[in-house]
C-alpha cells in the first residue's frame, strides 16, 4: 500500500493561482502565509484590513484577499490610527520594512506605539532598503556593504544599527514586542541542502500572539529579521547562514514585552 498523499490546506485570504511577485529566497511570501492563516485560525479573517507600505512589503496587496489600504511611505501607522477611530472592530495590520518603519516612518511609529492603539505591525527588517536597489538603512550593521556604503558601513561616519524592539521598550504604550528570526537555517546533511521548519512555526506563534494582543485592545510589535539576498549579492543558502551566524548577534531573538501574558510572560 502506498504512502498516503496529504493535500495542503489552502489559506483563503491568499488569491488562489498567482505567482508570488517576490524574489526568489526572500521570506516576505512565508510571512503573508502566516498571516493569512493566523488570521483565519482566530476567526478574524473577514475583518482584517492590510495597510501597504512603501517598499517590498507593498506587493502583498497582489496576494492577499483583503480590504487594503496604501499608505504614503512611513505612514502606515498613522492610516492604521485613523481605521482604528471608524471603525474599531477592523483587525488592522501592516509589513513594514525596515527602512520604511524606522527612517521616514520613524515619527509615526512611535507615537502609535506611545498611543497604545490597537493595531499590529509585523517589521522584516533585512538590513537594506530592498527595493530601490540595496542601499544603506537604519539597521545595516557595522562594514556590511551596500550601494551607498560600498566599503561597509562606518558606525563613526553613520552611526549604529536601528534596535527598534529596544527603542520601543522605552514606551509604555506597547502591549507585545518580540523579536524573531524568520530567514530558515540551513542544513547540511550528507552533501545535501535541508531548511529547518522550526523558524515558521515559531514565527506562526508569534503573528498569532502579536493578533491576539490587538484583539485585546493593544499594541504589538513584532520584528522578524529576514534575508535579501538580491541586493546582499548573496546565494539564497548563504543569505540565511548570514542572518543566523551574522544578523542574530545584532538583532538578537527574544521577548521584548508581553502585558497580557500571551507567552506566560510580562514586561522584560
Amino acid at each position: 500500500m502506498g504512502a498516503e498523499v496529504r493535500q495542503a490546506k489552502r489559506i483563503g485570504l491568499l488569491y488562489d493561482g498567482r505567482a508570488s511577485t517576490f524574489c526568489p529566497g526572500c521570506e516576505h511570501g512565508l510571512l503573508l502565509k502566516l498571516i493569512a492563516r493566523a488570521l483565519e485560525e482566530l476567526g478574524v479573517a473577514d475583518r482584517a484590513v492590510m495597510v501597504g507600505t512603501v517598499g517590498c512589503s507593498s506587493l502583498g496587496y497582489l496576494l492577499f484577499d483583503s480590504d487594503f489600504v496604501q499608505a504614503p511611505h512611513g505612514r502606515a501607522p498613522a492610516v492604521m490610527a485613523g481605521i482604528k477611530l471608524v471603525e474599531p472592530d477592523a483587525v488592522v495590520f501592516a509589513i513594514q520594512g525596515d527602512g520604511d518603519a524606522l527612517s521616514i516612518g520613524l515619527q509615526e511609529l512611535l507615537y502609535a506605539a506611545d498611543r497604545g492603539i490597537p493595531m499590529t505591525i509585523f517589521m522584516y527588517n533585512n538590513m537594506t532598503f530592498g527595493m530601490t536597489g540595496g542601499q544603506m538603512a537604519p539597521t545595516t550593521i557595522p562594514g556590511m556593504r551596500t550601494t551607498t556604503t560600498p566599503r561597509g558601513r562606518d558606525a563613526k561616519l553613520s552611526g549604529s544599527p536601528i534596535d527598534a524592539c529596544r527603542l520601543l521598550s522605552a514606551i509604555d504604550g506597547p502591549a507585545y514586542l518580540r523579536r524573531a528570526i524568520l530567514a530558515p537555517r540551513p542544513l547540511r546533511v550528507k552533501g545535501k541542502t535541508f531548511y529547518s521548519a522550526r523558524e515558521a512555526l515559531e514565527a506562526y506563534r508569534i503573528v498569532l500572539n502579536a493578533f491576539r494582543a490587538q484583539l485585546k485592545g493593544g499594541f504589538s510589535f513584532v520584528e522578524f529579521v529576514g534575508t535579501c539576498n538580491v541586493n546582499w549579492r548573496m546565494g539564497i543558502d548563504e543569505s540565511k547562514a548570514f542572518v543566523h551566524e551574522v544578523g542574530a548577534k545584532y538583532f538578537p531573538p527574544g521577548l521584548c514585552r508581553d502585558l497580557y501574558g500571551l507567552e506566560g510572560g510580562g514586561k522584560v
